[in-house]
């Protein structure tokens, strides 16, 4: 049974009407199909879904983002990744099921795969914690990662959670130091690093995963600091001002992606992912591949440089340049901006100067 959202209650309505229109049995038993009518109503639900999820906003996105039939990064393994073998363990706590880890081959390619997963339903969800990673989680992919860099082997992530598990037993075990040591890692390897997020990406528990050469975001997933509703109760102390904390958060692919935060937005089709689970699939898998493609003729060297220049100049207007603008390897900062306004202070320190020796000289005489 397919679940709608509360914007969504003209298409539920016109989509029930189409059931029943295919339906070939009434009161008085088998009748014939209508099939101009189905036809009629198809193209009104389209319609429909058009003018929806061509004018969503921010908190709406947020809602398709999180909506319950939106496919999960399980189902992105089992229809892209062949020959997949999961991998378990931090070699220190435990198992953390909220990540499904393994290697696999995507069109021959070898690859490992880090993937957040939140369930399927409500058992399944309370097994994977809802998709919120505990430090082992970390820490297990912090090892998956340094043994795919010493073969040669991407990482490909799919990033789907609200955020890090926030519980008692987390910060024990050190929550933030596995966060900030799995975005080292990241940013370390030699190998292409490419992240996905298919749903939400919350907080230090998605950066921790997506500090890579390509963050991509499927058209209607969130990529945030924090919830809507938590920046509400922060700033508001009112989880319902939720609509105007997504709007100022600038959380959407629209935003982020003019921003330069993340890279590329693979379309979704007609009224979001969870509508065609088959054409998003092969989308995100031809992505994928085009992108490992980009790199096949980088030195391991290459990449790392590039990953580390493109975070390097997020939120700077042509501010850090790499090695590949110039002969030194380091990478330098140049605010332009900054250059101008001090060759402007240096021309007005300059002409006050010289009026102040002009009226020196006028009064000597």
């Amino acid at each position: 049974m397919r679940n709608y959202l509360e914007f969504e209650k003209e298409v539920k309505s016109l989509e029930d009407n189409l059931q029943s229109s295919k339906n070939p049995f009434d009161k008085e038993g088998i009748s014939e199909v209508d099939t101009d009518k189905i036809k009629k109503i198809q193209e009104e639900i389209n319609e429909k879904l058009e003018s929806i999820y061509s004018s969503l906003n921010s908190w709406q996105r947020t809602l398709v983002a999180r909506h319950e039939d939106r496919p999960r990064a399980n189902f992105y393994i089992n229809k892209i990744v062949s020959d997949f073998t999961q991998l378990s363990g931090d070699r220190l706590f435990g198992e953390d099921k909220s990540i499904i880890a393994g290697l696999g081959l995507i069109e021959n390619k070898s690859v490992l795969i880090l993937a957040q997963e939140k369930g399927e339903d409500l058992n399944s969800r309370l097994d994977r914690n809802f998709g919120m990673m505990r430090p082992e989680g970390y820490r297990k992919c912090i090892r998956l990662m340094k043994l795919a860099d010493r073969f040669g082997i991407p990482v490909i992530s799919f990033i789907d959670t609200p955020g890090a598990y926030p519980g008692i037993g987390a910060e024990q075990r050190g929550q933030a130091g596995a966060i900030a040591s799995s975005i080292e890692c990241c940013m370390s390897l030699k190998v292409p690093n490419i992240s996905i997020i298919i749903g939400e990406g919350g907080s230090g528990g998605a950066i921790a995963l997506a500090s890579s050469n390509k963050v991509i975001m499927l058209e209607h997933s969130i990529y945030s600091v924090i919830s809507p509703e938590g920046c509400a109760s922060i700033l508001w102390r009112d989880p319902s001002k939720s609509l105007e904390a997504a709007e100022a958060m600038k959380l959407t692919s629209n935003d982020l992606i003019k921003l330069g935060i993340v890279d590329e937005v693979i379309k979704e089709p007609l009224g979001g992912a969870h509508r065609d689970n088959e054409k998003i699939a092969a989308d995100v898998k031809k992505t994928i591949l085009d992108n490992l493609k980009s790199f096949e003729n980088f030195t391991g060297e290459q990449i790392y440089n590039q990953r580390k220049t493109k975070f390097l100049k997020m939120g700077r207007d042509q501010g850090f340049r790499g090695t590949s603008e110039g002969a030194d390897n380091s990478l330098g900062y140049s605010d332009k901006s900054t250059l101008r306004s001090i060759a402007k202070d240096k021309k007005i320190i300059l002409a006050g100067a010289l009026i102040v020796l002009i009226l020196a000289i006028i009064l000597m005489f």
